[in-house]
């Protein structure tokens, strides 16, 4: 098992308070992180403010471009890998992405993991791009994720999609590495089938070991269709992580936090039908016993990799401690 941590590039307002970290926190996270043992750091991705945050604070947020800020831990740290968890791909020009997720691997010494899904607020979407409002995301996620393949690997590119076009682009350097590691964000089927037919692996948030299992063995079944190894797919997953001395005490951590916010504003989408108490169990909240349990539920379903995990806290410090204290007890069950 492997386990990664989310910086908070664009939590505040989210799941943390407005104003949160400041530009070299991410960083020192990170470079701790490496030192603590976790196998990646990610950052998350919004170009613009939800409604929803800006219904809920009277101020707006930084939400800090996540691939700038990887960068910058790239130049710090030696092993640890970068992750995105996730790009939101139906904002991101494929071309640009393309060369900047190269530019990154190269300057890494090949250490990026591209986390990349829909999307999950659709007035972010139309905010930043309305042109696209009656677009098919999905379609659109599908055609960018291709367009990215033939940019990393062809001499010259050309696409012709429903909403992805460009003509002969020559994109050099090349990512170092091949293929670089692309995972398909989210709980739906079509992010599966994304996953299995285009990607390396699938990127769920907050699903039960039975929900793994499941998407699992549909996983396979489109892989197997598609001409793919199932096996050769990464199965990874987001967690809130919240540890406290006893269950109650880490639900009151929980609930004292702002992440039961995030969680209210998915509750039409990924969230939707999931109470409070069904949303601790999908998650890594608990004491530290508690928490290696359902890392091993986890793993017996066929996780590989946490990563991205959302650690609680109203300060970087509350944060920070529960990333020391999941490392040394939670890390150090899982060698």
């Amino acid at each position: 098992m492997r386990f990664g941590i989310e910086l908070p590039t664009a939590t505040s307002g989210m799941m943390h308070p407005v104003p949160f970290a400041a530009p070299h926190e991410l960083a020192d996270l990170a470079v701790e992180a490496e030192q603590l043992g976790y196998h990646d750091a990610g950052g998350n991705d919004h170009l613009s403010t939800m409604d929803f945050i800006r219904r809920a604070w009277p101020d707006p947020p930084d939400f800090y471009e996540p691939l700038i800020v990887l960068a910058q831990v790239a130049a710090r740290t030696s092993v640890l890998r970068l992750t995105t968890g996730i790009m939101v791909l139906t904002l991101r020009d494929p071309v640009l992405l393309a060369k900047q997720v190269a530019t990154l691997d190269r300057l890494s010494g090949g250490r990026v993991t591209l986390g990349v899904a829909v999307g999950g607020y659709r007035d972010e979407f139309e905010a930043v791009a309305p042109d696209l409002r009656h677009a098919n995301r999905a379609q659109l996620a599908r055609e960018r994720i291709e367009a990215l393949r033939l940019l990393w690997t062809e001499r010259t590119a050309s696409y012709h999609g429903e909403y992805v076009r460009f003509e002969n682009v020559e994109s050099f350097p090349k990512p170092l590495q091949s293929p670089l590691p692309v995972y398909s964000g989210g709980n739906v089927d079509g992010s599966l089938r994304r996953a299995a037919e285009l990607c390396d692996g699938w990127l769920p948030a907050k699903m039960s070991p039975q929900g793994i299992a499941a998407g699992r063995a549909k996983l396979a079944e489109y892989a197997r269709a598609a001409g793919r190894d199932p096996g050769a797919i990464t199965t990874a997953l987001q967690s809130v992580v919240c540890l406290g001395a006893t269950r109650e005490a880490a639900l009151e951590t929980f609930r004292n936090s702002s992440f039961d916010l995030f969680r209210k504003s998915l509750a039409k989408t990924m969230t939707k039908g999931v109470d409070q108490d069904a949303y601790f169990d999908l998650n890594l909240i608990g004491t530290p016993d508690e928490v290696c349990e359902k890392v091993a539920a986890y793993a017996a379903a066929g996780v590989d990799h946490l990563t991205a995990l959302l650690f609680v806290g109203n300060t970087v410090e509350e944060m920070r401690a529960q990333i020391r204290w999941f490392a040394a007890e939670v890390l150090a069950s899982f060698p």
